[in-house]
């Protein structure tokens, strides 16, 4: 094949992988910048293996290469070629074909998936002198660590980087509630139980085609939890399409969608990855998701750009989720909403870029000091840290800070995509700075105790809050004082109130 014309990035990209002898790395492009371009075009020091779970990933790299080329999958099998694509879910079964040694590189696709167990059985076998993980969503929902698989992120250009370069298109977003209620769905591997899942949407088919005609600009996709939900939501759209995975003839949908032959596509799980839809407007989320990764993905299809578009309308379809934390727009910035009172939830809408700010603001109330107790906890619980009892509060953007007297306070920076952060001016595990911080809190803050430890505010943080402290709150936070009932304050809430009043606040 003719050679392809690399974008800047892509060419650097390139050199700091051959500037490597070998080594375990990560590279993480945001959905659109052609991270597929990038590992095809790496030069080759002898046979290749790229590891994919679908099957659209494991045909799609082979057309870039001007080499030999052989398949893993169900029937197809590969005869000794240069570089071979394979199914994860099949080669777990013929890693007995192969001898240790056989690959100078591995290439995971959509590496986000390389801590599962099926990855890291064939990773463990084989024994290759590069082992490269492409990614635009390095972040695992179900917890476990691709630190465990690669040692370093050598190269990461993100979806803001990718916009404010202008490789991919900006984005709108918007919020409808529908009305439905996941309060009850329970979680498996990281994300909502498929079949509870299902169950709870069933009803909301009328509110997502109510949401399309009044907030859908151009050509749409439409995500949803199930087939029959699919079929139910492009029953109520006038042109609509229906996708999934027994679809046949999935080319030529996408070829008239692309020309607007086809006014909207509702598809199941069949679009999140590896698909080329030139033309993609409004993407409408209606399959609820606690997974980055999947979200950003179903984002992803619609952030390419065209010379029909704009931006890209993205339509987060929300409802009540009870403790559990939903994926909207501001998760592609790193944001948690759930820092956010409910009740101004709703508010979190306008051009991607603005809503960290919006966030920062939104956030900045009694009810979200309080409420930052059990949001806490919840991380604590789900990423499996210890955190020594230790009174932190999770900002927006994921710092946690621990506020001292004085308006002091003890900071660690969010995480990366491996799992680190910077701390005390060092790289280390989260986990490390957690228990460096409390170390710290020991040594140099054991007068603040009662201040920064949990156990000590426990014991008297249930009674009611005194007269002293609701005066106080009165008099440094006049403009909260409709925000807080005084009648239910309790003396552990009024302290975190005043403690946020008085200093800590970003």
């Amino acid at each position: 094949m003719a050679a392809m014309t690399l974008r800047p990035y892509q060419q650097e990209c390139i050199d700091i992988i051959q500037a490597r002898e070998q080594g375990r790395y990560l590279v993480q492009l945001a959905t659109g910048l052609g991270k597929t371009v990038i590992f095809t075009n790496l030069p080759r020091q002898g046979r290749v293996l790229i590891l994919s779970h679908r099957e659209e990933l494991v045909r799609q790299p082979l057309k870039y290469f001007d080499c030999t080329t052989g398949v893993e999958m169900a029937s197809d099998s590969s005869h000794g070629e240069e570089v071979i694509s394979a199914s994860v879910q099949t080669m777990t079964h013929r890693l007995d074909r192969f001898d240790a040694e056989d690959f100078d590189t591995i290439i995971v696709d959509e590496a986000h998936h390389a801590a599962a167990k099926s990855y890291r059985d064939i990773l463990s076998y084989f024994k290759p002198r590069m082992l490269l993980g492409f990614t635009a969503t390095p972040n695992r929902a179900d917890g476990a660590r691709l630190k465990d698989v690669f040692d370093e992120i050598i190269y990461k250009k993100d979806l803001r980087w990718g916009i404010q370069q202008g490789y991919l298109c900006d984005i709108l977003c918007k919020r409808v509630d529908i009305g439905y209620d996941l309060s009850a769905v329970h979680t498996r591997m990281g994300d909502y139980a498929p079949g509870e899942l299902e169950q709870a949407m069933d009803g909301t088919a009328d509110a997502i085609a109510q949401a399309y005609r009044e907030h859908a600009n151009g050509a749409t996709l439409i995500f949803a939890v199930s087939v029959a939900q699919c079929m139910e939501i492009a029953s109520k759209i006038e042109g609509a399409e229906v996708v999934t995975g027994q679809t046949k003839d999935r080319a030529d949908i996408i070829r008239r969608f692309t020309n607007r032959e086809i006014p909207c596509i509702v598809n199941c799980m069949v679009f999140t990855e590896g698909t080329d839809m030139p033309l993609v407007e409004t993407v409408i989320i209606a399959r609820p998701t606690k997974s980055d990764s999947l979200y950003a993905q179903m984002v992803g299809r619609g952030l390419r750009l065209h010379p029909e578009k704009s931006m890209l309308t993205l339509i987060d379809c929300v409802g009540v989720t009870g403790k559990a934390s939903l994926c909207t727009a501001p998760s592609l910035l790193g944001v948690d909403i759930d820092t956010i009172p409910k009740s101004k939830q709703k508010d979190m809408e306008g051009m991607l870029f603005e809503l960290p700010e919006k966030a920062k603001v939104l956030s900045d109330s009694p009810q979200s000091w309080i409420e930052n107790v059990r949001i806490v906890d919840l991380l604590s619980r789900e990423m499996k840290y210890q955190l020594h009892d230790v009174n932190w509060f999770q900002m927006p953007d994921g710092t946690m800070i621990c506020m001292l007297p004085d308006r002091r306070q003890v900071e660690i920076p969010p995480a990366d995509e491996l799992g680190e952060t910077i701390f005390l001016g060092q790289r280390m595990d989260m986990q490390e700075a957690f228990d460096k911080a409390y170390e710290l809190l020991c040594n140099d803050f054991a007068d603040s105790k009662a201040i920064w430890d949990k156990n000590i505010a426990k014991k008297w943080g249930a009674q009611p809050a005194s007269e002293a402290q609701s005066k106080l709150i009165k008099r440094i936070g006049k403009k909260y004082i409709d925000e807080i009932d005084f009648g239910s304050l309790t003396k552990g809430q009024a302290g975190m109130i005043i403690n946020r009043l008085k200093g800590g606040k970003r």
